[in-house]
């Protein structure tokens, strides 16, 4: 068996896989094979991807050539049903996924099987799919996700006296996995994703293995199930290993090159023509993350706006600007949202924004594409600080649409999703009430931004004073 989970459109690594998987399938008797992702195989942060709608996923995925593929939160939430219903109809690979189905008519839609059964050298396997249930989002977007353990409950009731194996691919995350494991009967092989989890070798909880082949394409996953005479799995061994060596395979980077081509002409429209250039800096306010904190804020008509300046990787020059270019400074696929904050919350994460450890922290992950954190930008507050002063006494005055801050009153806040799992700023991930705004991502809203010239104008004015 093979697997991969979470390459996130990382094609140089599926080339490599690609080419790992062809030369399996030279030496194991295709009868005896069976090949599967876990999810989260594109990820719109990839211009090839973005500029061709997933198509280029879609024909990576079928020129791999799985058995089956997981619905991951980054096709389901990437995209509306609608493009989804266009992405993947006819799809040679089905995707397999159990507790997702659409709230208009509470079925899967038509590219999309809770489970499937094969038949591989006399033997009946199972699988069944089950993504992690982001329903805050899945209802805006017209989904309905069930709880993933009662879903799986009865699938295997349904399931296990059909088939001698049962495999959950799973994109639950390692934690979900290993409480399935511990507290499901009927699991034989869990084929994990979501988390990012690397598990060189499979990890047995009870009766049941836990595989996960990591992030990105960096490592494919490669296992052997032995079999008893009544078909009924007594050993699995393999692991995960490294494709950092694995020669690449040329008729997927040609594949590739072909959507890359397509994708650079379709993104080349001009979308704004700007009369000077708006600067990006990650630590210090600057014009066009300012620019998208005055946006969101209007979006929501909250109280305020607030943004890390690290959404962006740089500024926009003067000049036309075009899809790609905006895709290319700010390639996250993050949601704005609206929220209610305390200001005594608000003060802390202004503070914290004065911070290096927060404007220089590097990560990934919650949506965030960028490079590092960066400062708040702001919109509806005028701040005056010291930075003179220790940390976290730093900020003198805060003025909320030209009235004082009262650090015990609850404020509306439009910002962005990614402060709501609790990264990035400590006082931000406090909100409550959340309301999520969808389908836009964050570059949508800055490309709708450049054609208000007041929001242009005002988004040079600072609001950081520094005495």
């Amino acid at each position: 068996m093979l697997h991969t989970n979470d390459l996130h459109s990382h094609f140089e690594e599926a080339s490599r896989i690609a080419g790992y998987f062809s030369r399996v399938r030279q030496e194991v008797d295709p009868d005896k094979l069976i090949a599967v992702d876990s999810g989260d195989f594109l990820d719109r942060a990839r211009m090839e991807t973005e500029g061709t709608k997933g198509f280029v996923n879609r024909a990576v995925v079928e020129y791999i050539g799985y058995d089956a593929v997981m619905l991951g939160n980054n096709e389901g939430l990437s995209y509306t049903p609608m493009e989804l219903d266009v992405l993947f109809q006819g799809m040679s690979v089905p995707v397999v996924c159990a507790n997702m189905v659409y709230q208009e008519t509470a079925r899967c839609p038509s590219w999309m099987v809770p489970e499937i059964k094969l038949t591989k050298s006399g033997v009946r396997i199972g699988m069944i799919g089950l993504t992690a249930p982001y329903n805050d989002y899945y209802e805006l977007l017209g989904w309905k996700s069930a709880d993933p353990l009662e879903t799986l409950q009865a699938e295997i009731v349904r399931l296990r006296r059909e088939v001698d194996v049962l495999i959950l691919i799973s994109h639950l995350g390692l934690r979900s996995d290993e409480r399935i494991a511990s507290s499901v009967d009927g699991i034989d092989l869990i084929l994990g994703g979501h988390t990012h989890h690397l598990l060189e070798v499979p990890l047995f909880v009870g009766q049941t293995a836990i595989c996960a082949a990591g992030k990105f394409g960096g490592h494919v996953g490669h296992l052997e199930l032995e079999l008893g005479s009544d078909n009924k799995l007594i050993k699995i061994t393999g692991g995960s290993y490294s494709t950092v060596d694995f020669p690449r395979d040329f008729g997927l980077d040609n594949l590739v090159g072909e959507y890359r081509e397509q994708a650079g002409r379709s993104m080349n429209r001009e979308i704004a023509k700007l009369a000077k250039p708006l600067e990006c800096r990650h630590d210090r306010e600057s014009a066009l993350p300012t620019l998208l904190a005055s946006a969101i804020r209007q979006l929501a008509d909250a109280d305020m706006g607030l943004v890390n300046a690290g959404q962006f990787l740089r500024g926009l020059p003067a000049g036309p600007v075009t899809e790609e270019t905006i895709h290319a400074i700010c390639p996250s696929p993050i949601n704005p949202c609206v929220v209610k904050l305390k200001g005594s919350w608000i003060v802390r994460s202004l503070e914290e924004s004065l911070l290096p450890e927060f404007q220089d922290l590097e990560f990934r992950g919650f949506g965030f594409r960028g490079k590092v954190l960066g400062t708040l930008c702001l919109d509806g507050l005028d701040v005056t600080a010291d930075l003179a002063e220790a940390p976290y006494h730093r900020v003198k005055e805060i003025k909320v649409n030209g009235v004082s801050l009262d650090e015990d009153r609850i404020y509306t806040v439009g910002t962005l999703d990614m402060f709501t799992f609790g990264v990035g700023y400590l006082g931000l991930k406090e909100g409550y009430d959340v309301r999520y705004f969808l389908p836009e991502f964050i570059r949508d809203i800055v490309a709708q931004a450049l054609h208000d010239q007041r929001l242009l104008k005002d988004c040079e004015t600072p609001r950081w004073r520094f005495r």
